[in-house]
């Protein structure tokens, strides 16, 4: 019998593995799949409860039978989820739970005490937290209280701090998606991320205003900055323009989705950036979807925006050391102006600059008249190459 065993686990190399390759082997498998090993041996029945990287698509469980097997095994519910919790022999560092289907009260309430587990019993440093998109759900307090978060991703819940909130002092990286909070919350929340270098706002509904400059002196170590400003009515103009804001010294990249030229306040709000970024490396603007409109439209509110921040377009304020700008999702023929000049702008201001990437759905002649001109403009980098493409 000793000498059976001794044969199988000579052929079984994977077995013999440290226990950190193993986990580190089980973390690349889907969740699911890694719990399937604890059937293959007493030697991995629980092996794959030590692993810290766990992933979980949790679907409300009906009454109804199915012959689908696959999609029985793909997802679990709240109550799976909690009996997998208590099966953990090792801490989770980094846990993703997406809730898909018709989730009532109950089943929330239910997810509310799994995420107290987690804040209670293990250091958890990422965590992305995907909502019940048929009801937004408030999300848990509890979250607040995983102090060594490093990484923190939601999607379709309502935010709204504890009255004692100490902060996510370890918080690199912010993603907040089709989440409802007032301003006032997110301004809390991000005056206590000290470290936060990385930050994602879709922000689509907000019961109060906040203005660019309470925005981003909330932001003093931000590197990353991507803001989806197409329905961003809570992001407000500041009244004297001229006294906005201190630098953004860190700043690298910005990504505005929902840009216009021809909506003023989006196009400030990007010089803002601009004027406040000395170290900006990258820009890109995914353009909102805008119609032709008569001839003339929008050229009153773009040379207002020009106007009232002459102190960026028209002084030498220059980009030392950006070296990418992408403009996406041209769609109507009467924007191309305002992007021509946009990038001309760019072009004068940046000796650094490498590439500049437009992507349209107009029509091939007017996109080729485009590149034709900024080819044409002058620059103040000798190697810059500029590329039109078709959407």
């Amino acid at each position: 019998m000793k000498l059976q065993y001794a044969e199988r686990m000579a052929l079984d190399r994977v077995s013999t593995l440290p226990q950190p390759i193993l986990e580190t082997i089980l973390c690349l498998l889907p969740t699911e799949e890694a719990a399937r090993t604890s059937i293959l041996s007493r030697e991995w029945r629980y092996k794959w409860t030590k692993i810290p990287i766990l992933e979980f698509n949790l679907r409300k469980r009906t009454s109804e039978l199915t012959s689908d097997i696959s999609s029985t095994i793909k997802y679990i519910d709240m109550h799976d989820l909690h009996q997998v919790l208590l099966l953990r022999q090792g801490p989770i560092h980094e846990l993703t739970l997406s809730m898909t289907g018709n989730w009532e009260d109950h089943d929330c309430f239910e997810f509310d005490q799994i995420i107290l587990h987690l804040s209670r019993n293990h250091t958890v440093k990422k965590l992305r937290l995907d909502g019940p998109g048929s009801m937004l759900h408030e999300l848990p307090k509890s979250v607040f209280a995983l102090h060594d978060l490093e990484d923190l991703d939601l999607c379709d819940f309502i935010v709204d701090l504890p009255s004692i909130f100490n902060g996510f002092g370890s918080l690199v990286s912010l993603y907040l998606n089709d989440v409802k909070l007032s301003t006032k919350t997110l301004r809390h929340l991000l005056s206590n991320c000290p470290s936060l270098e990385s930050l994602n706002l879709d922000i689509g509904e907000s019961d109060d205003k906040c203005t660019i400059y309470e925005l981003l002196k909330c932001l003093p170590v931000i590197e990353d900055l991507t803001i989806s400003i197409d329905y961003c009515e809570w992001l407000v103009l500041d009244s004297v323009p001229q006294e906005l804001p201190t630098s953004l010294i860190h700043l690298k990249y910005i990504r505005l989705d929902g840009m216009s030229f021809v909506e003023g306040s989006r196009l400030a709000f990007l010089l803002v950036l601009i004027r406040c970024s000395p170290n900006l490396e990258r820009i890109k603007l995914q353009m909102a979807l805008e119609y032709n409109g008569d001839q003339g439209y929008g050229d009153h509110e773009y040379r207002a925006v020009k106007d009232e921040y002459s102190d960026v377009w028209f002084k030498r304020l220059w980009l030392e050391h950006l070296k990418k700008l992408e403009i996406s999702l041209i769609r109507s023929s009467h924007v191309i102006e305002f992007v021509k000049d946009f990038v001309k702008f760019i072009l004068v201001r940046s000796p650094k600059l490498k590439k500049v990437s437009i992507c349209s759905v107009v029509h091939r002649n007017q996109e080729s008249e485009m590149l034709k001109t900024l080819l044409q403009a002058p620059r103040a980098s000798p190697a810059v190459i500029i590329t039109t493409n078709e959407y």
